[in-house]
C-alpha cells in the first residue's frame, strides 16, 4: 500500500449534517503558502458537485513583500451555493488564517459565531510583532465571537509527511493542502478532484505529489479523528440551465474570446504587449494556442507593443495589444494614430489603482475618462466594458466585431476584478457564435483610401502590396476619400466631423438596453464593468422589500446605447455606482442634463453587497 492509498474519504462520519444554502470561505495566508491554489481546489471541487460559485482572489500588490506582514498577505475569497448567485459573498462564513497579520487583515470581515481555523504554530511573539498585535490575539476578547479551531498545522503536516524522502522546506509548503482537507470535509467535499489535479500538476515529481496529497488526506481525516466539529454542512447543487460548464476568469475568457474571434474569421490574431499586472495573463493564455493562429509578441515596452500590432493591422490582421493603466498612458500617442489611419485594432485596459504605479492587485474602475479622452486632438474612439468574467468572452468578439466593421481602434475596459475572479461558464456553441466577416477591399478601379461606405462611414481595408490599391497613410491629416496630406481648415473639419459621425453611428448597432426590473420608477441604478454583481444583488434587495428601484447595467460606455436618455427620464432618480470618484456620472450628466447621483468607492476593493444596498437604501427611502 502507497502513502496517497492509506487514507479513505467513506469513513463512516457520525457527526450532525447540517443543509446550507450558501457558503463564504476565505483563505488568508503568505504568499507563499498556497492560498490561492487551495482557494481554486476548493472551488473546483464546488463546481464539479454543481454550486453556483463565485471567487474573489486577492494579491499582494508587492511582488515580494516581508514574509509575515500586512502587505505581504495573500487571500482567496469564494461563495458557493444551491442558489444563483452575483458576488463572492461579503462576510466570512469560515476564516483559514495561516499567521497572524493574516487574521490582523481578514478578522474584522468574518461573521458572528463564524468559524476561524488558525495555524497555531505560527502565532508567536515574533509573527505578533511582524502582524501589528502587542499580544497573542487567541487568547483575548478580540476573538471571542467566533468558533476559534487552533490547529498546529506545520507540526501536523510535518509529522505527516516524515516518512516521505522531501525537504523539510518541501514538506512546510505542502500545509495548505492539510488546510484544505480539513475545509474539504467541513463541507463535505470529495478529495478526488484535487488528487487528479496534484497528479497532473507535479507529474514529473512523484514525491512531491505524493506529499500533497498524503498532506490532503491528512488533514481530512485529522478533522474527523480529532473531532474538530460537532457538526459538518452540506450544500446541494444549483439549478443552472442545462449544458457544459466550467469556472473561468475573466482574463482567460477575454483571451478565449479573442481565439474564438481569429477562428470564426478565419483569419490570424496578433497579440502584441508587454508584461504589466494584471492583464499579463492575457498574454500568457494566449500564447499557448499557435495552433490556431495566434502569434504573440512580448514587446520591449507598451509603445512598441501598440506599433506592432498597428502594424499588423496595417497588414490585414487582427490585431490587439493588452495593457493596464499605466500602459495605456504611453500607448495614447499610438492609438491616435490609430484612430486617423482608422485601422481596426482593439486595446484591452485591465484597470488597476492608481494614479502611477498605485496598487496594481487592486481594482479600480478609474480609466475611463482616460479612454474617452486621454488622446490630444479630437480622437472619438469606441469604449466597452464586459458585466462579469464570463462575458469577457462575449465583449472580446464584439470589440472585434466594431472595430473591423467600422474600421476604428476599440478599448475594452475590464479590471482587476473581473480579471482575477471566477464564475461558472456555459461552453457556447461554436455554430452559434456570431460570425464576423473580414471584407478587404480588392476592386482597383476608382479605389480611394478614404472612400466611405455609405452605411459605416468605414474606410476600405485594403492590404499592402495589392496591385493597384498602393495608398498613403500616417499620422498626417488626410484629404477626403484620396487619403492625400493634407492642412487644407475646410478638409479637417469634414474629416474631424465624420470620424466622430463614424463613432456616433455606432449606437444604431448596439442591442436594446436590458432593464432589472420596471422601466419606471423611483430610481434607476446605472453601474458598468464589475460592479454588475452587487449591484444585481443590492437592487433584488430592495425590491424585495417593495422598492422602486431598477437597474441597467452600461456594457457600452462611447457610444452609450440608444434610449438611454428616455430611461433615465423615466425615474425620479438616477444613481451611478462606480468603483471611482464618479467618471460615468459626470458622462451622463454632461451629455444628457441628467441631476444623476454617485455612488464611488476608491479603496482597491469592490462594493460589498451589504454596503452597496445600505448605501441604496438612503434613495428609494428619501
Amino acid at each position: 500500500m502507497t502513502e496517497i492509498d492509506k487514507f479513505t474519504t467513506t469513513i463512516p462520519l457520525t457527526v450532525k449534517r447540517i443543509p446550507l444554502e450558501t457558503v463564504v470561505i476565505h483563505f488568508a495566508g503568505d504568499s507563499g503558502d498556497g492560498m490561492q491554489l487551495a482557494g481554486l481546489q476548493f472551488t473546483q471541487s464546488c463546481a464539479s458537485l454543481g454550486n453556483d460559485v463565485r471567487t474573489y482572489p486577492d494579491f499582494p500588490a508587492e511582488i515580494r513583500a516581508p514574509q509575515g506582514t500586512l502587505p505581504g498577505v495573500s487571500g482567496f475569497q469564494l461563495s458557493f451555493s444551491e442558489r444563483h448567485i452575483h458576488t463572492p459573498g461579503d462576510n466570512y462564513d469560515v476564516l483559514v488564517a495561516m499567521n497572524p497579520a493574516a487574521l490582523k487583515v481578514t478578522q474584522n470581515t468574518l461573521k458572528p459565531g463564524g468559524i476561524l481555523i488558525v495555524d497555531e504554530d505560527k502565532f508567536n511573539d515574533k509573527e505578533f510583532k511582524k502582524g501589528g498585535f502587542s499580544d497573542d490575539p487567541l487568547n483575548d476578547n478580540s476573538i471571542s465571537a467566533y468558533r476559534l479551531i487552533r490547529l498546529p498545522m506545520t507540526s501536523l503536516t510535518l509529522k505527516a509527511l516524515e516518512d516521505l524522502d522531501i525537504s523539510r522546506t518541501s514538506a512546510r509548503k505542502c500545509k495548505n493542502m492539510f488546510a484544505l482537507g480539513v475545509v474539504y470535509w467541513l463541507y463535505h467535499r470529495d478529495l478526488e478532484d484535487t488528487k487528479a489535479w496534484i497528479l497532473e500538476r507535479f507529474k514529473d515529481n512523484a514525491d512531491i505529489a505524493n506529499a500533497n496529497i498524503t498532506a490532503l488526506r491528512a488533514g481530512y481525516h485529522y478533522a474527523i479523528t480529532a473531532e474538530l466539529f460537532a457538526e459538518h454542512y452540506t450544500v446541494k447543487a444549483a439549478k443552472l440551465p442545462p449544458g457544459d460548464y466550467r469556472q473561468i476568469t475573466g482574463n482567460q475568457a477575454l483571451a478565449w474570446g479573442c481565439i474564438a474571434t481569429a477562428y470564426q474569421a478565419k483569419k490570424p490574431l496578433m497579440v502584441c504587449g508587454y508584461p504589466i499586472t494584471p492583464a499579463s495573463d492575457i498574454l500568457h493564455t494566449l500564447a499557448k494556442f499557435s495552433h490556431f493562429g495566434i502569434t504573440t509578441f512580448q514587446a520591449e515596452d507598451e509603445i512598441a507593443a501598440i506599433g506592432a500590432s498597428i502594424g499588423a493591422s496595417f497588414g490585414g490582421t487582427l490585431a490587439l495589444t493588452t495593457t493596464s493603466g499605466p500602459g495605456m498612458d504611453l500607448k495614447s500617442e499610438a492609438l491616435g494614430l490609430a484612430v486617423m489611419t482608422e485601422l481596426p485594432l482593439v486595446v484591452v485596459d485591465v484597470q488597476r489603482a492608481g494614479p502611477s504605479t498605485g496598487m496594481p492587485t487592486k481594482v479600480e474602475q478609474s480609466d475611463l475618462l482616460m479612454a474617452m479622452f486621454g488622446r490630444h486632438g479630437e480622437c472619438p474612439v469606441p469604449v466597452l466594458a464586459p458585466s462579469t468574467p464570463s462575458d469577457c468572452f462575449n465583449m472580446a468578439l464584439e470589440a472585434f466585431r466594431i472595430a473591423t466593421t467600422y474600421m476604428t481602434p476599440v478599448i475594452l475596459l475590464s479590471d482587476a476584478y473581473l480579471a482575477n475572479s471566477a464564475e461558472p461558464w456555459k461552453i457556447p456553441n461554436v455554430e452559434q457564435l456570431p460570425k464576423l466577416t473580414l471584407n478587404y477591399h480588392e476592386e482597383k478601379e476608382g479605389f480611394s483610401p478614404y472612400a466611405r461606405n455609405p452605411q459605416t462611414l468605414a474606410r476600405p481595408w485594403a492590404i499592402p502590396g495589392t496591385p493597384g490599391l498602393e495608398h498613403r497613410i500616417g499620422g498626417l491629416e488626410k484629404q477626403y476619400e484620396t487619403g492625400n496630406i493634407s492642412y487644407d481648415p475646410a478638409n479637417h473639419q469634414k474629416m474631424v466631423n465624420t470620424r466622430a459621425a463614424k463613432v456616433a453611428q455606432i449606437a444604431k448597432d448596439l442591442p436594446v438596453l436590458e432593464v432589472f426590473g420596471e422601466k419606471k420608477g423611483q430610481v434607476l441604478v446605472i453601474g458598468w464593468g464589475s460592479t454588475y454583481g452587487a449591484i444585481r444583488s443590492a437592487v433584488e434587495a430592495l425590491q424585495a422589500k417593495g422598492h422602486a428601484i431598477s437597474a441597467i447595467h452600461l456594457r457600452y460606455l462611447n457610444p452609450f446605447q440608444e434610449g438611454l436618455e428616455a430611461l433615465m427620464k423615466s425615474f425620479k432618480q438616477v444613481v451611478v455606482v462606480e468603483l471611482n470618484t464618479g467618471q460615468l456620472c459626470q458622462l451622463i450628466r454632461a451629455q444628457f442634463l441628467v441631476n444623476a447621483q454617485v455612488i464611488s468607492k476608491v479603496a482597491g476593493k469592490p462594493f460589498g453587497v451589504g454596503e452597496l444596498t445600505a448605501r441604496l437604501a438612503h434613495y428609494v427611502e428619501s
